[in-house]
């Protein structure tokens, strides 16, 4: 039997979704509860990998098992064995032929920035401080720039391993709550640290060390040496991942009054 789940995960303490030999990964803590619960090895399939220290609320993954549990079971079971940093959000059954990486459309994405004096020690591994004012409304209209489809070159890591570099963006926003900025990002797929790249190089444009218009010269020129930086792990985290109409999940459980 397929089953399907939502899992929220504080990535600060893991070296990201994968799993890894001689690292700590969220899927191998995730594999060892569910193992503990089935009472057989259960290897699960995500619908994108985190990277080190990156958040997530809605990580969708699947897997299959022979054991047979109600959905509460699982749920209350696999969160028994886990850390209180990785905490599934529901379990439900699916048919065979759904597959959490393959038949996702698009996926959501958020960045925190603070840009005050004094950091944050509540949300020191939730958001990239910066000690600067920055101009949102220069960074918003920026990012503009880089929604439809696009070879994203210029924002994408030397490592890595994407057959081609065009995604399609469909929304990009930049907001501000107070002294904290937002930036929120929905795209089919996304390259490696491309979310990042482009937060740190929209923090260039919000300190007003480069116009609005460089972004496009970016974009078109496809060189990620003269891009900004990468934004620091801490302030992203995936926050939903949408599939076709015909694929019924519940809805991961966002508070959009918090990170």
């Amino acid at each position: 039997m397929r089953w399907a789940a939502c899992i929220e995960y504080d990535g600060t303490h893991y070296h990201g979704w994968q799993s890894q030999p001689h690292a700590s990964s969220v899927q191998d803590s995730l594999e060892a509860a569910l193992s503990k619960v089935a009472n057989e090895p259960i290897r699960t399939v995500c619908s994108g990998r985190t990277d080190s220290g990156v958040h997530a609320q809605g990580q969708i993954v699947h897997f299959d098992t022979a054991a047979v549990r109600r959905d509460r079971s699982w749920l209350l079971g696999t969160n028994r064995w886990l850390n209180d940093d990785i905490a599934p959000q529901w379990f439900v059954p699916v048919p065979e032929t759904f597959h959490a990486r393959f038949q996702a459309v698009a996926r959501d994405y958020r960045y925190w920035l603070l840009d005050r004096d004094a950091p944050s020690a509540l949300w020191r591994s939730r958001a990239w401080h910066v000690h600067r004012r920055l101009d949102e409304k220069a960074m918003h209209e920026a990012a503009q720039t880089l929604v439809g489809t696009h070879d994203f070159s210029a924002f994408r890591a030397a490592g890595c391993q994407a057959k081609t570099p065009v995604r399609d963006v469909q929304h990009l926003s930049v907001t501000r709550q107070d002294d904290w900025l937002r930036v929120d990002v929905r795209a089919n797929a996304f390259l490696h640290h491309m979310v990042r790249n482009i937060v740190g190089t929209l923090a260039v444009i919000g300190r007003g060390e480069a116009g609005t218009g460089w972004v496009g010269e970016l974009l078109a020129g496809g060189d990620r040496r003269y891009a900004g930086m990468t934004a620091p792990a801490a302030g992203l985290s995936l926050r939903r991942v949408h599939y076709p109409p015909d694929v019924e999940l519940p809805l991961p459980a966002l508070d959009d009054a918090g990170w």
